[in-house]
C-alpha cells in the first residue's frame, strides 16, 4: 500500500510510467481501439472510463513543456472541426496537469501511426467515440 497513488492504477502500470523516459507517450484508447494491434505493452483498464483512466494517470504523469502539443486526440473522421463533449473533458484534465497545453488533433491514420511508436498503450473501457488520448511525457525538475 502506498499513499497518494490512484487506486485505478496497476502495480504493472505503475512500473510502466516509472519506466517511460522523457518524450515518451502512452495511448489512452477508448473500448474500440485496436491496442494490442498498436502497442507492445498493453494496460487493461476495463470498465474505467478514458477520463478516469486520464485524470489518475496525469496524477503522475509530468506532461512535456519541450514540445507544441503534449497531448493528441483522434479527430472526428469526415470534420476534423468537430469536438465531441470527451474533448473538453480530456482538455480540462491536461488543464490541472503539469504544463498544460492545448490538445492538437490528428487525423485517424496519423493517430494509429503515432500509437504504434508509443512507449504503451492502456485499453479502457470507454464507449463514447473518440475517447482516445495520447499524452507525452516531460520531466520532473530538480528540487531548489
Amino acid at each position: 500500500m502506498l499513499h497518494h497513488i490512484p487506486a485505478l492504477l496497476s502495480p504493472d502500470l505503475l512500473k510502466t510510467l516509472a519506466e517511460m523516459g522523457h518524450g515518451d507517450e502512452i495511448v489512452i484508447g477508448d473500448a474500440n481501439f485496436p491496442a494490442h494491434a498498436m502497442g507492445r505493452r498493453v494496460h487493461r483498464m476495463d470498465g474505467i472510463s478514458a477520463t478516469e483512466a486520464a485524470k489518475a494517470i496525469l496524477h503522475l504523469l509530468p506532461l512535456d513543456s519541450f514540445v507544441e502539443a503534449n497531448a493528441h486526440v483522434m479527430q472526428v473522421v469526415g470534420d476534423a472541426t468537430a469536438s465531441p463533449p470527451i474533448f473538453a473533458e480530456f482538455q480540462a484534465l491536461v488543464d490541472a496537469a503539469d504544463n498544460p497545453a492545448p490538445i492538437a488533433r490528428l487525423e485517424r491514420f496519423a493517430f494509429y501511426e503515432r500509437a504504434q511508436k508509443a512507449f504503451a498503450v492502456v485499453q479502457t473501457g470507454e464507449f463514447r467515440l473518440y475517447g482516445n488520448l495520447i499524452l507525452t511525457k516531460g520531466v520532473i525538475g530538480a528540487a531548489p
